[in-house]
C-alpha cells in the first residue's frame, strides 16, 4: 500500500505563499514519478505538478506556471510544491501523488493518492 503524508497546508492571503510537504516510503520516492493534484469542492481534480523519479524534469498545470515550484530533497524523501502569490481560486485539498513509473509525460495520470491537505486563500 503506498503511503503518501502530506502537511503545510492552511489559510494564507491573497498574494501569499506555503510550502507543502510529502513525505513517501523510500522504494516509492525513488522509483515512481510523484507530483500534487487539487480539487475544489464542486470541480474535478486537477493536476498541479509533477517530477521524475530521478528530478529533472518538471511539469506543471497552466493555472499555476510561474508562481509554483516542485522539488524533492533524496535525504527525506520528500516533495515539495513551493506555492507564491497564491490566488482565491488556489483553494483547494491538495495531495500528493504517485506516478505509474519513473518518468512522467504530459497527460499521464496518478495512481495513488495521499489523503491531501487544505490551502485557503483569503481575498
Amino acid at each position: 500500500q503506498v503511503q503518501l503524508a502530506e502537511s503545510g497546508g492552511g489559510l494564507v492571503q491573497a498574494g501569499g505563499s506555503l510550502r507543502l510537504s510529502c513525505v513517501a516510503s523510500r522504494h516509492t520516492f525513488s522509483n515512481y514519478a510523484m507530483g500534487w493534484v487539487r480539487q475544489a469542492p464542486g470541480k474535478e481534480r486537477e493536476f498541479v505538478s509533477a517530477m521524475n523519479c530521478g528530478g529533472g524534469a518538471t511539469y506543471y498545470g497552466d493555472s499555476v506556471k510561474g508562481r509554483f515550484t516542485i522539488s524533492r530533497d533524496s535525504a527525506k524523501n520528500t516533495v515539495y510544491l513551493q506555492m507564491n502569490s497564491l490566488k482565491p481560486e488556489d483553494t483547494a485539498i491538495y495531495s500528493c501523488a504517485r506516478g505509474s513509473a519513473c518518468y512522467f509525460y504530459a497527460g499521464a495520470e496518478f495512481v495513488s493518492w495521499g489523503q491531501g491537505t487544505q490551502v485557503t486563500v483569503s481575498s
